[in-house]
């Protein structure tokens, strides 16, 4: 990559939030042509600089230059019209419109001063093309799968954006066919002379697109480097601050011992219309069952009727050997299952809610609004929590919109763990978070297992459910395909294999 005058250069950023330094005197700088990581934990700053640039968040300190020239954007839509535009994490779109109405919303093509939608379908069906993206533009984007909907949030920016793209974890929700091609898509902007800025938790993601790489640990800069000049180990030594004996413990921690007690969940026949073939499955205390499969094989689907959150059709749950019918998440909840929704944002988090209000929901709602928790008792449970999953900023009155993504999914854990269930459903808990965050996690699901706490575990990450389950149940076309005893012989090759062709390997 031949070095360029920058496009971008934020010097000396610094913004505050009351009782936290989120930045303190970060540079960042953006060449046309490159992809550019910006990497870092959870907490470390990313989202927040993000947002400075666009306008979301008012600067305290530093200055920002576009193409040499001092800019200060009041908000995203002036951030577009300069020429800047984001793809955030969580998908932003209005999931009631079509897709060629969510691409062009506020840019609708006229004519004889209407909205004309056959030129806004057609101009919508030309960039889907060009993005190799394969969807009626004029469907309902509620009917599409989170992967569609993230592409079609990237392919509006695409449009929009005509010299900096920020690409904020756009792979968290696509499969490894989708990277692939949002990676060829990449490849074609930079072509074309576009800056990227590319936000991710995948290391290896990042050493397959970016060309720079920008590190930021705890509000502040750790340095710029070219990503073929700094090994993998290197930059997550960076990114934490430390050794990689985080990581290294958990591979080295062993799955506790699993006790044949009774079964505490038994599903038979129980499926859904729809969603999810009829399916058979088993837990017992302190099993872990990972459940794997690509993106839209069924395991949200599989959870969700577990929990009630959806109602089955068809065959028989049983919890402590006793039939149950789950009307819905309150049923899972007075028998002690709690379940960890994958999108945390709209099923989860109430953001403008405290840290301490956020955790005290599903306890207060298990107890019903008329015996309200004592507030010395929240207090004493939150401060527990707070501590045990080690959530930053530690004060429970930090409203939880201003928290990284790896503290809020820990506030959700959180809120779960204070009603002491016995079955914990977790659907992608390490999704779009940092290295030292997962580590967290994983260690606390083996904690949770080894005090005899069965786990459902779902991710997208077959190395994840390889090191923690002791089950592993495969899922294919909304159908369960397989389950295996997770042996030494079981490894992601033979997971995969089975994803792939439907058969036990």
């Amino acid at each position: 990559m031949a070095e360029t005058t920058p496009i971008l250069e934020m010097r000396g950023i610094g913004k505050r939030f009351p009782g936290v330094t989120a930045l303190d005197g970060v540079d960042f700088r953006l060449h046309p042509g490159e992809v550019h990581a910006l990497m870092g934990e959870n907490g470390a700053g990313k989202s927040t600089l993000i947002k400075i640039l666009t306008g979301v968040y008012d600067i305290d300190d530093g200055a920002i230059e576009l193409d040499g020239e001092p800019v200060l954007f009041s908000g995203p839509q002036q951030a577009q019209h300069a020429g800047v535009s984001t793809v955030y994490q969580e998908i932003n779109l209005c999931p009631n419109l079509s897709v060629a109405e969510n691409i062009y919303i506020g840019r609708e093509p006229r004519r004889f001063g209407m909205i004309s939608f056959r030129a806004m379908r057609a101009k919508a069906a030309e960039l889907l093309g060009s993005l190799g993206i394969d969807i009626d533009p004029g469907s309902v984007l509620a009917g599409h799968s989170i992967a569609v909907q993230q592409m079609v949030a990237i392919a509006r920016a695409v449009d929009i954006s005509a010299r900096v793209l920020i690409l904020d974890e756009p792979t968290s929700s696509l499969d490894a066919g989708e990277v692939a091609q949002l990676f060829r898509v990449i490849r074609d902007l930079r072509e074309q002379g576009l800056a990227i800025v590319f936000v991710t938790h995948f290391l290896d993601q990042v050493y397959e697109i970016s060309d720079r790489i920008t590190v930021l640990r705890n509000g502040r800069l750790v340095g710029e480097f070219r990503t073929a000049e700094l090994s993998q180990r290197d930059l997550v030594e960076k990114m934490i601050g430390k050794e990689l004996s985080a990581l290294e413990s958990i591979e080295e921690q062993a799955k506790p011992q699993l006790r044949d007690p009774s079964p505490l969940l038994v599903a038979e026949g129980v499926g859904r219309t729809g969603a999810i073939a009829p399916f058979s499955l088993t837990i017992h205390a302190g099993e872990v069952v990972g459940l794997a499969g690509l993106l839209g094989s069924g395991r949200s689907e599989l959870a969700r009727l577990l929990f009630g959150a959806d109602k089955a059709d068809s065959g028989e749950l049983r919890v402590d050997g006793r039939p149950v019918t789950m009307r819905g998440p309150r049923s899972a909840m007075e028998r002690d299952i709690a379940y960890l929704s994958e999108n945390r944002r709209t099923e989860g988090l109430i953001e403008e809610l405290t840290v301490r209000e956020n955790i005290i929901l599903a306890l207060q709602a298990n107890r019903g609004w008329a015996r309200p928790v004592p507030r010395r008792q929240q207090d004493e449970l939150v401060a527990k929590y707070v501590e045990a999953l080690r959530i930053r900023p530690a004060d429970p009155q930090t409203v939880v919109r201003n928290l990284s993504g790896g503290n809020q999914q820990k506030v959700l854990l959180a809120r779960w763990l204070i009603t002491e269930p016995r079955l914990l459903i977790l659907d992608e808990p390490t999704r779009g978070i940092d290295v030292g965050a997962k580590a967290d996690i994983q260690r606390l699901v083996v904690s949770l297992a080894g005090d005899g706490l069965a786990v459902l575990f779902i991710s997208a990450e077959l190395e994840e459910v390889l090191r923690l389950s002791h089950t592993i149940v495969v899922l294919r076309d909304r159908a369960v395909v397989a389950q295996v005893e997770n042996t030494d012989a079981v490894d992601a090759n033979s997971i995969m294999n089975t994803i792939a062709t439907g058969v036990t390997a």
